[in-house]
């Protein structure tokens, strides 16, 4: 069920965008600007400000679930990324991350496990760099 707010899909999906994905999220959409605008504002009303929102699942369980299928899609290294930060900024731990990949290598086969692994070491490096450790 959708929480009931004042908000706009659209504006509910801006915030949930920007609490989870934060630069990254803003890069796909801005990405997306000169030849699909409309296709942007259906990422933020959609699957942010529809399927996000709701209640059933925290930010974190769901960042959980969408590495996972990403991984195990294996054809969507860009979007595996984003969420990759996505996961991280929610709380979600690089162990977990990298235990959620290596469970897909059950379902999804080597390839797709190793394919997730090598993103999330690209992500890792990435934020590593960014804090200077």
């Amino acid at each position: 069920m959708l929480h009931q707010t004042t908000e706009t899909r659209a504006e509910r999906g801006r915030r949930l965008l920007n609490e989870i994905d934060g630069a990254a999220g803003k890069a796909v959409i801005a990405g997306l600007q000169d030849i699909a605008p409309d296709f942007a504002e259906l990422l933020f009303e959609f699957p942010f400000g529809d399927i996000y929102a709701r209640e059933g699942l925290s930010l974190r369980d769901r960042e959980i679930a969408t590495v996972a299928a990403l991984s195990a899609m294996g054809t969507a290294p860009k979007q595996l990324g984003v969420h990759v930060h996505g996961a991280l900024n929610v709380g979600v731990t690089r162990e977990e991350i990298v235990e959620v990949m290596m469970q897909m290598a059950v379902y999804a086969g080597f390839p797709a496990a190793l394919n997730a692994l090598g993103v999330a070491k690209d992500v890792f490096a990435e934020r590593d760099a960014e804090s200077g450790d």
